[in-house]
């Protein structure tokens, strides 16, 4: 249900693939809706539950469309994982299933030893949207999760769009590990809210003044109903109608693409 007219929201929290953009086409009317939102005084924020890439690559590619952007501007699961492993295994050792750029990021700002290496003392594995793949960390992670060291992964989501379909995501990997040991994960980034509450935080604004506008159901839009905000689902990515019809996360808008947000906000709607 609609608690609020868009034409009132000012803080913007955007999932990128497949919702502003497809790989490098960015979608018609992104320009256009972020510069109407600077100009009402609003701010934009960018919450992504790929890990394969760290603000920095995010940042670049946003700059190749014409999007200024900066490190403040963007919350993904790979901070939320830093945030969670930080509170619940400092000082542990962690082997880190991913991406070189994932595994610096939790290097850099994690309170925690990290390897890609199977040793006898690691006590966690973290598991993300590894572009790096590998059947060594397949095989490596089957030993961990065969011992019992302590599970997570960054998003549950099942494929990344591309512009020639869909490829395989954390959720993916995940449900392979599943099938080989029976054990499946913690998943800390969307749906679950904490990374809503984290950017609306960062922001200075409050819920009321909040929208998440995303492309799938099972992340982006029960994120923003588990964190009680409004959410606008976009049929321009993965999700469908037919995937609403059959989801118990149910948004407050349904619109084609970002050009329709644009359009309806400019008209006042």
């Amino acid at each position: 249900m609609k608690k609020e007219n868009l034409k009132n929201k000012r803080l913007f929290l955007f999932d990128m693939d497949g919702t502003i953009y497809l790989d490098n086409e960015l979608f018609d009317g992104t320009l256009e809706l972020l510069d109407h939102i600077r100009k009402i005084g609003g701010r934009y924020m960018f919450l992504t539950n790929n890990s394969s890439k760290d603000c920095t690559a995010y940042i670049e590619k946003l700059h190749s469309f014409g999007i200024k952007s900066v490190k403040d501007d963007f919350f993904t699961s790979v901070d939320t994982a830093v945030l969670f492993l930080n509170e619940k295994c400092r000082g542990k050792k962690i082997y880190v299933f991913g991406t070189k750029s994932f595994k610096r990021q939790l290097e850099e700002e994690g309170d925690f030893e990290i390897t890609d290496v199977l040793s006898d003392d690691i006590e966690v594995l973290i598991i993300g949207n590894d572009t790096e793949l590998t059947f060594q960390k397949l095989e490596d992670a089957c030993i961990l999760l065969n011992r019992g060291v302590e599970y997570y992964a960054t998003n549950p989501d099942w494929v990344c769009p591309t512009w020639y379909g869909s490829v395989p995501d954390c959720g993916s990997f995940c449900e392979m590990l599943f099938r080989a040991t029976g054990r499946n994960p913690k998943f800390l980034g969307k749906p679950h809210p904490e990374i809503v509450y984290a950017a609306i935080e960062k922001s200075g604004y409050s819920k009321e003044d909040s929208v998440l506008i995303g492309d799938r159901l099972y992340t982006d839009i029960a994120a923003g109903v588990n964190a009680v905000i409004d959410t606008i689902f976009v049929l321009s990515g993965e999700g469908t109608m037919k995937d609403l019809e059959e989801s118990e996360a149910k948004p407050a808008y349904v619109m084609q693409d970002v050009k329709k947000i644009y359009e309806t906000i400019r008209e006042g709607n």
